[in-house]
C-alpha cells in the first residue's frame, strides 16, 4: 500500500512543480513587459499614460480598462507593485491556468469598471491586479473549506494585511482606493465562481 501511495503522489508532485515553473514563467513575462512599457512610457515623457490611462466616465475611457493597469506613474510605483503581483500571482498560479487568469481577469474587470465609474482623475497601475489577487488568495479557502488555503490565507494576512489600508478614501490622497476596492471585488468574484459544486465539510484531524 505504501508504493501504491508513494507512486500516486509522484505524478502530482510533477503536476505542482510544472505548474510552479509555469507561473514563473507567466508572472516573469508579464512584469518584464510592465518594466519595457515603463521605460518606453519614461522615454516618450508620459505620453503612453496620458494616452492609454484610464478616463473615468469617459466612452474612450471604457477601453482604457484592458491597458491602464500595463502602466505607472513612474520607476517606484512599478518597483511597489512588481514583487507583490510575482508573489500572489504565483501562488494562484498554483492552483492552474484556469484558477490564474479568472482571478485575473476579474480582478482587472472589476478594478477598471470600479475606477471609470467612480474614480477621479486619469488612473494608471497594476495595484488593482494585486489586490485582487491578494483577495483571491484570502477569501477561497473558506468558499473551498480546505485548510491548508485557509492556513495560507493567514500567513498572508499577517505579512501583507497591511496594504489593504489601501481600500480606504482617506488613507493616501495619491493612490487609486477606487481601484483597490475594484480588484478587491473582483478577486472575491473570482474565488466564489471558482468554488467546488460540491464543498465538502472541514473536519479536524
Amino acid at each position: 500500500m505504501a508504493g501504491a501511495n508513494g507512486s500516486g503522489r509522484l505524478p502530482e508532485r510533477q503536476a505542482v512543480a510544472s505548474r510552479a515553473r509555469g507561473g514563473l514563467l507567466v508572472l516573469g513575462g508579464f512584469v518584464a513587459l510592465l518594466f519595457v512599457l515603463e521605460v518606453a512610457n519614461s522615454l516618450m515623457l508620459g505620453a503612453l499614460n496620458r494616452t492609454f490611462g484610464l478616463r473615468p466616465r469617459s466612452a474612450d475611457g471604457l477601453l482604457d480598462i484592458f491597458t491602464f493597469p500595463l502602466l505607472h506613474a513612474n520607476l517606484n510605483h512599478l518597483l511597489s507593485n512588481s514583487l507583490p503581483l510575482i508573489i500572489f500571482g504565483f501562488l494562484v498560479f498554483l492552483s492552474g491556468l484556469r484558477v490564474f487568469l479568472t482571478a485575473l481577469a476579474l480582478s482587472w474587470l472589476g478594478s477598471g469598471l470600479t475606477v471609470w465609474l467612480i474614480g477621479d482623475g486619469v488612473t494608471v497601475g497594476a495595484s488593482g491586479l494585486v489586490f485582487g489577487l491578494f483577495s483571491f488568495l484570502l477569501v477561497r479557502g473558506f468558499f473551498n473549506r480546505s485548510w491548508r488555503q485557509i492556513l495560507l490565507a493567514v500567513v498572508l494576512f499577517l505579512g501583507y494585511g497591511s496594504i489593504l489600508l489601501g481600500l480606504l478614501p482617506f488613507v493616501a490622497g495619491y493612490v487609486s482606493w477606487q481601484a483597490h476596492l475594484g480588484g478587491a471585488a473582483g478577486g472575491v468574484v473570482a474565488a466564489l465562481l471558482l468554488r467546488p459544486r460540491h464543498v465538502p465539510a472541514i473536519r479536524g484531524s
